[in-house]
């Protein structure tokens, strides 16, 4: 792939065995998008940050987004400065989006919700899971239309994660090349 893959993990991170980890050993061309906080994540900081590495990308990218970093891209394309840098993103992977709207999602993740529904101003993928405890399927699947994303149903996969037993998971890195 010709484009960088920016990594963009979720809460806590993406630890050893999840494919985004996986991704990042394995493909010469991605980087980790590394946030002030991991464990208190803040919208605004975490757009900041998305803001600052692609200021500084002298090439195309394409993005690879796993949980709250799906959030992120959608904030993103919404507050971040999309007229300076969009034109750098082929498309974006958005992998099991959670549902930062739920009443009982933790309140120490801030200013997430609502979750924007505007389309993205790039190609995308949405890739969810039946049985996702963050987010039920159809919720995912109104913010795939709703980004004008193409849809993808994994099935039961968990939150499609380490525990999901995907490893570099050969399926998903496919549609990256779709962004190419």
């Amino acid at each position: 792939m010709s484009a960088t893959v920016l990594i963009l993990p979720g809460l806590y991170n993406s630890g050893e065995g999840h494919w985004q980890t996986l991704w990042e050993r394995m493909l010469p061309n991605a980087k980790r998008v590394q946030q002030k906080s991991w464990d208190t994540p803040d919208r605004r900081d975490w757009v900041e940050t998305l803001d600052a590495v692609l200021d500084d990308a002298t090439e195309p990218v394409v993005i690879a987004a796993h949980s709250l970093g799906c959030a992120l891209t959608a904030w993103w394309s919404a507050t971040g400065n999309v007229a300076k840098n969009g034109h750098k993103i082929r498309g974006a992977l958005l992998v099991a989006p959670p549902d930062v709207e739920r009443e009982d999602f933790p309140a120490f993740v801030t200013g997430f919700s609502p979750m924007p529904r505007s389309p993205l101003p790039f190609p995308a993928f949405v890739a969810a899971s039946s049985n996702d405890p963050w987010c039920a399927v159809d919720k995912a699947r109104g913010w795939a239309r709703d980004w004008g994303a193409q849809w993808h149903d994994v099935g039961a996969r968990g939150h499609i994660n380490a525990e999901s037993g995907l490893g570099d998971w050969e399926q998903a890195r496919g549609w990256l090349k779709a962004f190419e």
